[in-house]
């Protein structure tokens, strides 16, 4: 049932639309609108914000962001299906929702927000890591955005949030809570969605820092940790060979031991090991 607008109930839209989801674009439709005004919710406060959102689908996130007061949203959706439905929901909401057709992968959306901006999306789960490491590495920061609220299968989630000494611990939670107070918000089990999915799903709000949490530069930052973990079981001394000749005397500069593995390294370990390295 719907409880938050006056539109039909996302069941029945996607029925007069003939709105099937399509795994080759990875969709999963959450059809509970209170459901998805929680999820909105966990965005924050969003009046006097645009909201930027990936992959509308048949629009239960849209209405609960609209419902929760976004001054505006933008939806970019690739599925021209879901248009018709989404053209409904911005008739219902004058002038607060855009949408444009096209792949969230080649869209530049900032011609289209005003800030402040925070984004909110149920990410198709083909693209979603991508356009996550995208937001967190762009050329300056602090970013167009202020925070993200975004679904992931719940292993990518704790991926994002992984501590030192965990097997999620990787390159995804370096890049994240560097730059960013990142935390699961919501988990959903597969029932949530239709069709289910095979796994189960988490929401992710991450809050971007005016600062990165210690100081390195960017690039040398992504190349060390992507050097480190593509041999997360090998020493770092092997792992990391190919960043510089005298790689051990490099490690122990950046008061990290040779022997390590990149699993054990804090993200203060990997800053400070960047900084040695740009140094030399």
């Amino acid at each position: 049932m719907s409880a938050i607008d006056a539109l039909p109930p996302l069941s029945r839209v996607i029925a007069d639309h003939g709105l099937s989801a399509r795994k080759s674009l990875g969709q999963n439709f959450l059809l509970d609108l209170n459901l998805t005004a929680k999820i909105a919710r966990q965005a924050g406060d969003l009046t006097g914000c645009d909201v930027l959102e990936i992959g509308p689908g048949p629009g239960g996130l849209t209405r609960g962001l609209l419902a929760e007061g976004a001054r505006r949203v933008l939806a970019v959706e690739k599925d021209s299906r879901c248009i018709p439905a989404l053209e409904e929901i911005a008739a219902a909401y004058p002038g607060r929702l855009t949408v444009i057709e096209g792949d969230a992968l080649e869209i530049d959306p900032l011609a289209h927000l005003t800030p402040p901006v925070r984004v909110a999306a149920n990410l198709p789960y083909n693209v979603g890591t991508e356009l996550l490491v995208r937001w967190l590495t762009p050329p300056d920061w602090p970013p167009f955005w202020q925070s993200l609220t975004l679904m992931f299968q719940r292993e990518v989630a704790e991926r994002i949030v992984a501590q030192p000494g965990s097997k999620a611990y990787g390159r995804l939670a370096i890049l994240a809570q560097w730059r960013c107070e990142a935390r699961i918000v919501m988990a959903l089990p597969p029932g949530a969605f239709t069709p289910p999915p095979k796994v189960a799903s988490a929401v992710v709000h991450l809050t971007a820092l005016p600062e990165p949490r210690f100081p390195a530069d960017a690039a040398v930052l992504s190349r060390v940790v992507a050097a480190a973990f593509n041999q997360r079981r090998k020493m770092l001394r092997a792992a990391l060979r190919g960043l510089a000749p005298d790689i051990e005397e490099v490690l122990r500069a950046a008061g990290i031991a040779p022997t390590e593995r990149a699993e054990q390294v804090s993200l203060e370990g990997f800053c400070a090991l960047a900084r040695t390295l740009a140094a030399r």
